[in-house]
């Protein structure tokens, strides 16, 4: 078994993808309104910025910066994931886990900003 490591960084700033765990579904583009919702009321208890965001029916990237004094996006994620879930009335679509990527200079941004 390898060992995962998570780099916590104050004011980091993340990539992420989040996988429905229905590959064949397009929930996430059909429930874009929830989605967004969801997404604003986790920025309104507890603020991020939004780099860039990717929403496609099964998946979403996006990439965020976090306040200066914070690295805490595991909580965020929770958040969002429960919203969202709970709004569309289904607590079982999105995988439990997310892959993310902390960006250790500017090149490292620009590439996956220009993926996106």
């Amino acid at each position: 078994m390898s060992n995962y490591r998570r780099y916590y960084i104050n004011g980091g700033t993340w990539f992420f993808t989040v996988n429905l765990k229905n590959r064949k579904s397009d929930l996430l583009v059909r429930q874009i309104a929830e989605l967004r919702s969801a997404i604003r009321r986790v920025k309104n208890t507890k603020p991020f910025q939004i780099d860039a965001f990717v929403v496609l029916p099964e998946h979403l990237h996006c990439i965020w910066t976090l306040p200066e004094n914070d690295c805490d996006f595991s909580s965020r994620w929770r958040e969002l994931k429960k919203l969202f879930t709970k709004s569309i009335m289904r607590h079982d679509e999105l995988q439990p886990r997310n892959w993310q990527h902390a960006f250790r200079d500017q090149k490292a941004f620009r590439r996956h900003a220009e993926y996106l």
